[in-house]
């Protein structure tokens, strides 16, 4: 026995090591019971902050909150340029106009003679909830969870704590009650300002929320909104509801697109209103409730979230029509197929691009993004600049989906602040020629070259290409920044923005008043090595101005809290276009829409009278000259007050393995899981083939071993001889 126990030792350990490989591939980082099944795994890199609709408004959010969450409409996944669709609306909705006696008018009547506009929305009978406990009721028809003591939250901890839960049908007053507490004082929503000035007597039943909520301060207390009625929105029926809108605002249709006018259950704000639960992080902030194809099943935003397939969703089918080249790209193989595909959505968070990127080409993630540290690994030019996969990533089956992203990356001014900002119409005058000096010397054309591969356009002010009012051309250039030479924009030299730093009020990067040397502070969002280096690129841009740029670096949710208290004085954000209308980008500089005044999305809490007068003409006007013309006096009102470097408009570059099918990106539309296809087996087998462990230089080590054992072993047996023959002579 002691002779044989090493050598057969190691003859195990080697065993268990090839039995472990032929189960599964050694570096895989997922359960083994998961292998072949059908899941989509994919990457976010900041957790979300906000799941309820009211409130969350970033596209780190939603992505979780529009797979979950269903307004009346949406947006038709193959159609090109973007087509609203009903949703859980049973049909688009009616849109009527009134004058100020109440009379109806005709549907082509000027704007100017609409009093208010009422939208009436029905919806689909037979749509039910996922399952929850807020839903639960005992046989005598109360409910269970509604006013939960001390013993009874001793055991809950997580949501599914709860024993027991159920659903309802989805009514037209769930909608309702989403609409009014868009006004909720304790919810703060970014949109409230907005809505307020179109949807009637919101702003009038705000005020009445907050006098109930000073009078009665205990946290405990319940603020059923379904006492206080909001008299712009009206039940009809229990599937049909109306929407008073003041004068007339074409854009409010596509806002019953996103999350905000999803509904959410009087039964929901009961439950999560309870403060055992609110101190135990159970909220609807963390826990969303909807009628969507998929339901939040792990929220652990450190590390992964999850969902999965709601076992109520509606009878929902793949589209049987797009254009034209998408029955040939395969996009229509499915067509009439119930949705969702996808059982399993699998969100990995992922601080860093390199293991993000190596996880993808081992086929544990089934599609990446392009960082510029991979691009030239990744990506080749053809002919005529079209690009597409390098040869590597063809043989791995892997192809390259790309589109024009309606969005725009800036870097903002924060207006309050005294030094980029000031007082007065458009900020100070020394500010301005401040903020127009940096406009000139940061270089966003080798931003795009070094950082984004050539993978955006330099942006000539806030609207996306794509969007009615954007100008391309010599028309559509920044005069203030460019001068338009050989038939291309030209960015102005630096000697142009030395000559307005001196003007205003600092020579060489040295503030005449107190003569020391001009500090600015830029807050970000930095993780990663390649954004150590964009914000070294950004240092040496401000100091062609002798001006020192000091990085404040946060995570994304301290990063928000800074912009909206106003504690940023530069900053970098961007903006994903919630809809197909230049209103959308426009309203991002709206004085009303101030991120610190109101709570709007107007980061920079930029305030012009003129550009706000404008705005107002303008955001009701159909598409046209007229409208075109007010656009481009706002725009120049924007280059030549400068609230932000407008940076630039990306485009988006998407790397799909083989087995991820059913692909068409965008960025309007982002319910889009339900469409995905994921061939699991083919998966299976991909990753097999591309993590096959290389063994022989574990069993070269391993015989490296055996073979130095072998002296050890001999002298050892030869010893226990000695000892034996020994003990026998005595």
């Amino acid at each position: 026995m002691t002779k044989a126990l090493i050598p057969i030792c190691w003859l195990v350990v080697l065993s268990s090591l090839l039995t472990a490989c032929g189960e599964q591939n050694w570096n895989n980082p997922y359960a083994a019971e998961d292998a072949g099944k059908n899941i989509l795994y994919t990457v976010f890199t900041e957790r979300p902050k906000h799941l309820d609709p009211v409130q969350s408004y970033s596209s780190n959010e939603i992505q979780f909150t529009a797979q979950i969450y269903e307004p009346p409409l949406q947006y038709h996944y193959l159609k090109r340029p973007f087509e609203l669709i009903t949703a859980t609306a049973a049909e688009m909705p009616i849109v009527t106009f009134y004058d100020e006696t109440g009379q109806l008018l005709s549907a082509d009547v000027s704007a100017d003679k609409i009093a208010y506009s009422i939208y009436e929305i029905s919806i689909k009978p037979g749509i039910y909830y996922q399952p929850h406990p807020a839903f639960a009721r005992s046989s005598s028809g109360d409910f269970l969870y509604h006013r939960l003591n001390q013993k009874e939250l001793a055991s809950i901890f997580k949501l599914s704590d709860f024993p027991q839960t159920s659903t309802r049908e989805l009514i037209a007053e769930d909608y309702v009650y989403q609409i009014k507490r868009l006004a909720h004082p304790k919810l703060h929503s970014p949109i409230y300002e907005l809505m307020a000035d179109y949807i009637a007597e919101l702003r009038n039943y705000a005020e009445e929320l907050k006098q109930v909520v000073q009078n009665h301060p205990s946290k405990d207390t319940f603020l059923d909104l379904k006492e206080y009625p909001l008299g712009g929105v009206q039940i009809v029926d229990k599937y049909t509801y109306r929407v008073k809108i003041k004068g007339q605002y074409p854009q409010f249709i596509y806002w019953l697109a996103m999350p905000f006018f999803a509904p959410i259950p009087w039964e929901a704000d009961r439950f999560f209103s309870q403060s055992g639960l609110i101190q135990k992080n159970i909220t609807l902030d963390w826990y969303p409730i909807g009628t969507g194809p998929y339901m939040l099943t792990e929220n652990n935003p450190n590390l992964r979230m999850v969902l999965e397939r709601n076992p109520n969703f509606r009878d929902e089918y793949y589209p049987t029509e797009g254009m034209p080249e998408d029955e040939e790209q395969g996009l229509l193989a499915d067509a009439g197929k119930k949705l969702p595909f996808i059982d399993k959505i699998v969100f990995t968070r992922e601080r860093e691009n390199i293991p993000r990127w190596n996880k993808f080409l081992q086929g544990y993630y089934d599609a990446s993004g392009i960082g510029s540290d991979s691009f030239d690994q990744a990506v080749q030019l053809v002919s005529q600049g079209e690009a597409t996969v390098t040869d590597a990533m063809a043989e791995q089956g892997i192809r390259l989906e790309t589109t024009v992203a309606v969005s725009t990356y800036y870097m903002g001014f924060n207006m309050l602040d005294p030094i980029v900002g000031g007082k007065g119409k458009g900020g100070s005058e020394n500010a301005r020629k401040l903020r127009q000096a940096i406009s000139i010397a940061v270089d966003y054309e080798e931003f795009i070259s070094i950082f984004a591969n050539g993978r955006g356009i330099p942006a000539h002010s806030p609207i996306s290409p794509g969007i009615a009012g954007y100008r391309e051309g010599e028309e559509g250039i920044n005069t203030i920044v460019y001068d338009w030479m050989r038939d291309q924009p030209r960015r102005k030299s630096i000697e142009v923005a030395k000559k307005l730093l001196a003007e205003a009020g600092y020579p060489n990067g040295i503030d005449q008043k107190t003569g020391a040397p001009l500090i600015l502070y830029f807050d970000v969002t930095a993780r990663s090595s390649e954004d150590r280096s964009k914000l070294d690129w950004m240092r040496k841009q401000f100091q062609k101005l002798n001006i020192q740029l000091v990085i404040r670096s946060t995570d994304y949710n301290r990063f928000q809290d800074k912009i909206r208290k106003g504690n940023a004085q530069i900053f970098e954000w961007g903006w994903n276009a919630d809809y197909p209308d230049p209103e959308n980008f426009l309203f991002l500089l709206y004085g009303p829409q101030s991120k610190v005044a109101n709570s709007g999305e107007n980061a920079a809490n930029y305030s012009n009278s003129e550009y706000d007068f404008l705005f107002e003409r303008m955001k009701n006007l159909e598409n046209g000259i007229h409208r075109q013309q007010i656009i481009d006096r706002m725009v120049e009102i924007l280059r030549y007050d400068a609230p932000w470097l407008w940076g630039y408009h990306p485009k988006d570059y998407g790397l799909y393995h083989s087995w991820y099918q059913n692909v068409k990106p965008n960025r309007l539309s982002n319910n889009n899981y339900k469409y995905f296809k994921i061939d699991a087996k083919q998966r299976v087998q991909k990753q097999s083939e591309w993590n096959d462990p290389v063994l022989w230089p574990i069993m070269l080590v391993f015989a490296v071993i055996v073979i130095g054992l072998f002296p050890a072993v001999t002298a050892f047996r030869r010893r226990e001889r000695s000892i034996g023959v020994r003990s026998l002579s005595s």
